[in-house]
């Protein structure tokens, strides 16, 4: 499975940018897909994730009414819409499949249940 992420750039708070994930492979459709973010000096954190029906999202309480995951598993590509930016988000945004979440019917939050990761793209929020 290969993924790249797209859609970074800069953006001034309270702005919107919506990202997206493209996949490769016929499985796409099997996977839970997760984003994830990295800020300077800081860990890897869980913003959100996606079940591979689409009909359960779930995310980081930090995010929690402003960004929306979303799926189109026939272009093999999950988004991540994210509103009412702030300069908080600043970071390096990936995308990641969780390739054994169906079949174990687990919520992936931690970066070590993400089996594969794609390069991620940048998001600057500007105050």
């Amino acid at each position: 499975v290969q993924l790249q992420a797209s859609g970074g750039g800069l953006v001034q708070a309270g702005g919107s940018l919506r990202l997206s994930c493209a996949a490769s492979g016929r499985t796409f459709s099997t996977y839970s897909m997760g984003w994830f973010r990295q800020a300077p000096g800081k860990e890897r954190e869980f913003v959100g994730g996606i079940t591979w029906s689409g009909l359960t999202t779930f995310y980081a309480d930090s995010v929690k009414g402003r960004f929306t995951i979303s799926r189109d598993n026939a272009k093999n590509t999950v988004y991540l819409q994210m509103n009412s930016l702030k300069p908080d988000d600043t970071a390096v945004y990936y995308c990641a499949a969780d390739t054994i979440a169906s079949t174990i019917h687990r919520l992936g939050r931690s970066p070590s249940q993400y089996d594969y990761w794609g390069k991620g793209t940048l998001v600057t929020v500007s105050s």
